[in-house]
């Protein structure tokens, strides 16, 4: 006869499931403490907020080299973020196109966008929007003409800015006015423009926007390489979070290693007509 019980007799229950152990214990416990904080915070990056400092002075008055901007990569719709591998060993990129998922407006004129510069994807530009799709725009002597008129240049006065080399520069500020949208912008002291100061009429195609520096005889932009596309976008700039000044001193009265806090412009809106002089 077997000796094992019957289905009515005792059952032997299950042995419990092994833990986990050691190193393997401690990285699991890792996981579930940090993992929603991370993934949180490459979503946000991804998805919503960069950060971006201003390396030159191409957009002064209106941002300082610098300044570090916020930048909202959800203004325009929620995109698929693109991106831009270096081939090892040859001067080329391969670029990842982005993919726009939800779309909830499109750039405005007078908006500071954040982009990937058209002729190297590798590298980020920030400029203002000056012309959308289907506008008509020629730039006479550095006056903006959309659509055949002519935007109002109020000449303020004659300023002086430091730029990326701490060097002093002396320009002539106006008060400007897009379409209704009014910001500070600079030209040459000589009041005779660069070689970008006179554009011929283009019109701006569908899914593009003309971009401009404010510091319109210091800054390389669409009237050098052309339009920006929609999806080399990466978003809307709208303040100031932090500012630096690399060519202020530091406590000991010589340079700062890493610049001399501006804390005046710590959380200062873009889009204010105020600003320091």
């Amino acid at each position: 006869m077997s000796s094992e019980p019957g289905p009515s007799g005792p059952k032997t229950p299950p042995a419990p499931a092994s833990k986990p152990t050691g190193q393997m214990s401690w990285f699991n416990e890792q996981v579930r403490t940090w993992g929603p904080a991370i993934f949180a915070v490459l979503f946000i990056r991804t998805f919503i907020f960069e950060p971006f400092r201003i390396p030159s002075g191409s957009m002064l008055p209106t941002l300082l080299v610098g300044d570090f901007v916020f930048v909202n990569k959800a203004s325009y719709g929620l995109w698929v973020p693109g991106s831009v591998l270096e081939v090892p060993y040859m001067d080329s990129a391969v670029v990842l196109p982005r993919y726009e998922i939800v779309d909830w407006g499109d750039p405005e004129r007078g908006d500071i966008i954040v982009f990937r510069y058209p002729r190297n994807e590798s590298v980020n530009f920030i400029k203002r929007v000056v012309a959308v799709p289907g506008d008509r725009l020629q730039v006479r002597n550095n006056k903006l003409v959309i659509n055949g008129e002519e935007q109002p240049m109020e000449y303020t006065g004659r300023e002086t800015f430091l730029d990326q080399y701490c060097n002093a520069r002396e320009v002539r500020a106006y008060k400007e006015d897009i379409k209704g949208l009014e910001h500070w912008s600079y030209t040459n002291s000589s009041g005779l423009g660069g070689p970008l100061s006179n554009h011929r009429e283009v019109t701006v195609p569908p899914g593009h926007v003309f971009a401009m520096g404010d510091n319109r005889d210091n800054s390389e932009d669409s009237r050098a390489w052309g339009f920006v596309r929609y999806d080399q976008i990466k978003g809307k700039a709208h303040f100031v979070w932090l500012s630096l000044d690399s060519c202020g001193e530091g406590a000991n009265g010589k340079p700062a290693t890493l610049g001399t806090p501006r804390s005046e412009r710590f959380f200062k809106g873009l889009y204010s007509m105020e600003r320091e002089q």
